[in-house]
């Protein structure tokens, strides 16, 4: 058994606490090319490693409070944590990446992909003492409790759910980008969807409150009104709309017009596809209104900051909840469909979905009235059943 590596003076706090304050940090070698290093302060000292001339800190020493493993260590705690966090970067004289530049690393990503840079930002307004973690020692733990915090915060499950999702694809670029984080199951696990963190935001609007929102969007911009419009009309994500671009406007046939609709990036192919989505000639109208004078390549809608803030004064004035957003746009578009009886295959292709996830949450409308209409007809009837006469026979099902 390897023999632990001992330092008389940083190992218990007694000795460390009667080293004197300075910046540079006394250090131990505890490994080939791998020190612990101590930085004594007035306050608690802290614990940092120092490899192949970087040096990164982790964790408070525990100078005036017990440890926990986490953001307070032992020196025995720290000596292990230094290894595992040093050899994360074996081979590679590159620090290794922090929460917090992952988290600026997502946002110029989505900045290049023609993303929405608030997944970021929303992201890094909450994270709060993590920013600073290395995320190659993540650990499913101490993410999970980081949403409990942000629910506990007060944001609601779908809230601290939606600012999870960002953070995963964050911490899941940091990984692709560096094949020595190896620690992905800690964000699958710990960032797993919350039970019912999704029926918040999935409200159906009739059609009469889907057609005030559309109005009152209009009375606020006619940038804002048509880029809800588009999302009303087609169901499609924000993220899809604005990828549109001028000549994805097919509006030559004005009784028939269409819009060629990108697809998602979501799912493992992230390969982009065009599907043409019908659209009404009075929405046509207001899209040419806003292309005339734009080059083809061009963006037909533009990029609205706070797109869901907006919604919200909108839907007030029609007494309707903070549940309902622009997503609920999405899901009244689907709902309409079904009970118009388009085939769910139809549904689920329209709405850059698969059918499955139409099924799963959407059952309830894809049987509706039309599943009470064949059984009511399948009925007994028995004013209609003629007396029994004779021997009955009985079949048996086949075992």
């Amino acid at each position: 058994m390897a023999r632990r590596t001992r330092s008389a003076s940083l190992e218990n706090r007694t000795n460390r606490l009667k080293l004197a304050p300075r910046k540079k940090p006394y250090t131990a070698l505890i490994a080939p090319g791998i020190f612990l290093a101590y930085r004594r302060n007035a306050g608690p000292g802290t614990w940092s490693v120092k490899c192949n001339g970087w040096l990164k800190r982790f964790a408070l020493a525990d100078d005036h409070e017990d440890a926990n493993g986490n953001s307070v260590m032992t020196y025995w705690q720290a000596l292990e944590h230094a290894k595992k966090l040093a050899r994360a970067g074996e081979g590679n004289t590159e620090q290794p990446i922090s929460v917090a530049e992952a988290v600026d690393s997502y946002e110029a990503d989505l900045e290049t992909r023609d993303g929405s840079k608030y997944n970021a930002s929303g992201v890094r307004r909450h994270l709060g003492t993590l920013a600073n973690k290395t995320v190659a020692l993540l650990t499913e733990r101490e993410l999970r409790d980081w949403r409990a915090g942000l629910i506990k915060k007060g944001l609601k499950a779908s809230s601290a759910d939606r600012i999870a999702r960002s953070f995963k694809a964050a911490l899941a670029l940091a990984a692709r980008n560096d094949k020595r984080i190896g620690n992905a199951a800690a964000w699958k696990n710990g960032l797993k969807k919350l039970p019912d963190s999704e029926v918040a935001r999935n409200v159906i609007l009739p059609d009469q409150i889907v057609a005030a929102l559309v109005r009152g969007s209009y009375e606020v911009s006619h940038d804002y009104g048509v880029t809800i419009d588009v999302l009303a009309e087609t169901g499609a994500r924000e993220s899809q709309a604005l990828r549109l671009r001028v000549a994805d406007l097919e509006d030559r046939d004005p009784a028939a017009p269409k819009l060629v609709m990108p697809s998602s990036r979501k799912g493992k192919s992230r390969r982009i596809e065009q599907r043409p989505l019908a659209i009404s000639p009075r929405l046509a109208k207001q899209l040419r209104r806003r292309a005339n004078g734009k080059a083809p390549h061009e963006r037909l809608l533009d990029r609205i900051p706070k797109l869901s803030g907006r919604f919200h004064p909108i839907a007030k004035r029609l007494d309707l909840g903070a549940e309902v957003t622009p997503y609920a746009l999405r899901h009244s578009s689907i709902v309409r469909q079904l009970l118009a009886r388009v085939p769910t295959r139809v549904v689920a292709a329209h709405h850059d979905t698969s059918v499955a996830m139409i099924e799963k949450n959407y059952s309830r409308y894809i049987i509706g009235d039309l599943s009470e209409a064949m059984t009511r007809a399948a009925l007994l009837d028995l004013q209609l059943v003629q007396p029994l006469t004779g021997n009955p026979t009985v079949e048996r099902l086949a075992s």
